[in-house]
């Protein structure tokens, strides 16, 4: 996390960017001295048994209300000296937060995790004429 406020960076260094992947849409960032809010959806990469990439990490940010990354898919990590990769790891680990030395404070950090939603819901067939619901006769 970068002040980046009316403050011009490398456009994948700036707030709510994927370090050397890509920019944010926009810099939705508030002055200094306001607070930031940050929504962060997260699928984590997978791996097969012999650690090769199974399917990639994606990630959807809205940062102070503002959508700026839509299911981004990563090119693995993000390091500062070589070109980004994936490792094989365990499906969940530890969350981080980095900053560039701009004095931050964190308050409201929420994990949830979302499981796929499971099971099909019946519904009587009908047909739809302007706001109103037809059912079909039952054959």
């Amino acid at each position: 996390m970068l002040d980046s406020y009316d403050n011009e960076t490398y456009y994948d260094g700036q707030a709510a960017a994927i370090y050397k992947q890509t920019p944010p849409a926009v810099n939705a960032t508030r002055p200094p001295g306001e607070w930031n809010t940050y929504d962060i959806f997260w699928t984590a990469p997978r791996f097969e048994e012999d650690g090769s990439l199974k399917s990639p990490a994606f990630i959807t940010v809205m940062h102070n209300g503002v959508l700026v990354l839509n299911h981004f898919e990563l090119l693995g990590d993000t390091p500062f000296n070589r070109p980004p990769e994936y490792k094989a790891h365990p499906p969940k680990g530890p969350i981080s937060l980095q900053d560039h030395g701009n004095p931050m404070r964190f308050r409201n950090i929420w994990v949830r995790e979302f499981k796929p939603a499971t099971g099909v819901q019946e519904r009587e067939p009908f047909l739809r004429k302007g706001d109103q619901e037809i059912p079909l006769p039952k054959t």
